[in-house]
């Protein structure tokens, strides 16, 4: 006899409105057709229940709901007994959970939605987890019966006796000036229970931000100043929900140090990145999540961390013979054109600009650059890149008189802020309404953006990692010349990254277009760059903007600057950093070699 399919029924709380449609999803059910409870919708309930026990998984329901806020998700048979929690009644659910080691630094990957923060606040002990019995929630006694032989019952064990302190390092930093007031420096000497804030600040380069007060701190500001605030407590858990986010190469190093810094014998420290390289050079071990996003997670066992990070990128689990995902990310860079061969081809030059804001000064070296092109701007914070996209852009003009070619440009800027009232369908049809019916549009950027699945929501409603898909989706749905786009990655998880990376590159190959791209993730940048542009100098004094040069060679002078070593994976070719003063690192700055494109 076939086992039963585990089925979860998800129903969307912000979109079930069962007062303002017929009830389609109840009438149209066969099981409530042949008289059996399957979904209920009373007078009193906000929003409508179904019965997973009874559910025959016949989707009809999901098709009839005129507000798209049904989901049925088959499950894999063995999830069933292992349950973690679950918030409520046809609601997201997590399956197993990751396992931290004292002395180690676990790290997490996964995408957006897929219970890496549940995840986080159940083993920082601010939620109880309920084994999935939302209704009557066990124990802490049943808890650790249930965890009984697993290193967690040990983990739990202490929390509970030995009255563990996790800190955590929230995700969305730029929330922190509403609730926090005050100067940094005041601030950090409150904090400071370990006497570490002096080095501490040197190294995440926040010493001279002291007399700054929190809310006139930029994004990467933020970021280093909430790792500071975590790194200077003392504590025995120490979470970091996405560290890198805002900030450059140098700075995500640094934040990695710093954070590695923390490893004691009896710590614990947790660390969800997205930055795969970050990810890489910061854990000892990690758990990888996959699942269905808002509807059902489930954690992996811990790997070592080059297993665990290309188990993720090829979809596939070998420990549970399980794939979840049918796309491998590889990171072939295609065959690189030759030096002389991109001469012959410029087409468009741009010529040697000066631009002073302030105490600041860019110099830009002139270059040129050609259809189907890429360029990626490498640079630490503060040397101009952004100035450099708006000089292009035409909103800023050069002072020593030079004239920028017109191009007919289409700009991404590094900060979204989304002012359109209405949906996203509204904001697409007002926009670029051309682009985003023609197929070929739709195939190539709407289809991997996931532009789908929001496209009825309201853009004040949208979560970061959904407005810079839109705001992606609209900036090559604009015709022009030249796309200038200021860091696309932000608030995208690792899986979106990547597709973002190839949805970019794919559209610019096919509508033989150039693009400038800023952009800190090394991966995305080494996998979109045809060429680079180099800027180094003093951060927000004097930097210059050097001609473009092939991507080894500009890698390689970029890497220097910053003293890192990247080799490459034999399995899937992405960049790895290698840890400082390794024997990798030592014979590569030895032989000039940074960066490797083949291994």
């Amino acid at each position: 006899m076939s086992e039963k399919p585990i089925r979860i029924a998800i129903v969307k709380e912000d979109k079930c409105k069962p007062k303002k449609c017929k009830q389609e999803c109840k009438k149209s059910c066969p099981v409530v057709r042949m008289g059996k409870l399957c979904i209920e919708v009373s007078a009193q309930s906000k929003i409508v229940w179904i019965s997973e026990s009874l559910c025959i998984g016949c989707a009809i329901c999901i098709k009839k709901c005129p507000f798209n806020a049904l989901a049925i998700v088959n499950l894999p048979s063995n999830l069933e007994k292992e349950t973690t929690h679950r918030y409520c009644a046809n609601s997201f659910k997590l399956h197993r959970l990751p396992i931290p080691r004292p002395g180690e630094v676990l790290g997490l990957v996964g995408t957006n939605g897929i219970g890496k923060s549940t995840a986080l606040k159940i083993l920082a002990g601010k939620q109880k987890p309920n084994l999935g019995k939302y209704d009557a929630p066990p124990d802490w006694q049943e808890i650790l019966a249930y965890f009984r032989g697993s290193e967690l019952q040990n983990y739990f064990t202490k929390i509970l006796e030995d009255d563990l302190k996790a800190i955590v390092k929230p995700q969305y930093v730029d929330q922190i000036p509403k609730t926090v007031k005050g100067s940094v420096g005041s601030i950090l000497s409150r904090k400071d229970d370990t006497k570490t804030e002096t080095v501490v600040c040197e190294q995440l380069d926040l010493t001279h931000l002291r007399d700054r007060n929190v809310e006139d701190l930029s994004g990467g500001e933020l970021q280093r100043f909430a790792c500071a605030v975590v790194c200077i407590q003392r504590a025995d858990i120490f979470m970091f929900d996405e560290p890198s986010s805002y900030l450059d190469v140098k700075q995500r190093l640094k934040a990695a140090i710093t954070i590695r810094s923390l490893i004691t014998p009896d710590r614990y420290i947790i660390v969800v990145e997205h930055d795969l390289s970050v990810l890489d050079y910061l854990s000892d071990f990690i758990c990888c999540l996959y699942g269905v996003p808002s509807a059902y997670g489930v954690v992996t066992m811990p790997f070592s961390v080059r297993e665990g990070i290309n188990i993720f990128l090829d979809g596939y689990v070998p420990t549970e013979n399980l794939r979840f995902r049918d796309a491998l990310l590889v990171f072939k860079v295609a065959e690189m054109a030759t030096e002389e061969e991109v001469k012959k081809m410029c087409r468009y030059q741009y010529p040697s600009m000066k631009k002073a804001m302030g105490d600041f000064e860019l110099q830009i070296i002139e270059g040129e650059f050609t259809d189907s092109e890429i360029m990626v701007m490498l640079g630490e914070n503060g040397t101009g890149k952004t100035t450099f996209i708006r000089l292009l852009a035409g909103r800023l003009k050069p002072d020593n008189g030079v004239e920028v070619p017109i191009l007919n440009v289409s700009y991404k800027p590094q900060k979204i802020s989304p002012k359109f009232k209405g949906s996203v369908r509204a904001l697409l049809h007002e926009k670029i309404r051309d682009a985003y019916t023609h197929p070929q549009f739709v195939t190539d950027v709407m289809k991997p953006m996931q532009i789908d699945s929001i496209v009825d929501q309201d853009v004040q409603n949208l979560s970061g990692g959904e407005l810079q898909r839109v705001a992606l989706t609209l900036c090559l749905g604009k015709p022009a010349d030249v796309y200038l786009i200021d860091e696309p990655s932000a608030y995208l998880d690792s899986e979106q990254r990547l597709m973002a990376a190839r949805v970019i590159k794919r559209f610019i190959l096919h509508a033989k277009k150039t693009a400038f791209v800023v952009e800190h993730d090394f991966i995305m940048a080494t996998y979109l760059a045809d060429r680079v542009i180099v800027f180094d100098g003093l951060p927000s004094q004097r930097t210059t903007a050097n001609t473009p040069q092939m991507l080894l060679a500009g890698m390689n002078k970029f890497l220097s600057l910053l003293e890192i070593t990247f080799r490459r994976d034999p399995n899937n070719f992405r960049p790895r950093i290698n840890k400082l003063n390794s024997i990798k690192d030592v014979e590569q700055k030895r032989s000039g070699n940074y960066f490797f494109l083949d291994d």
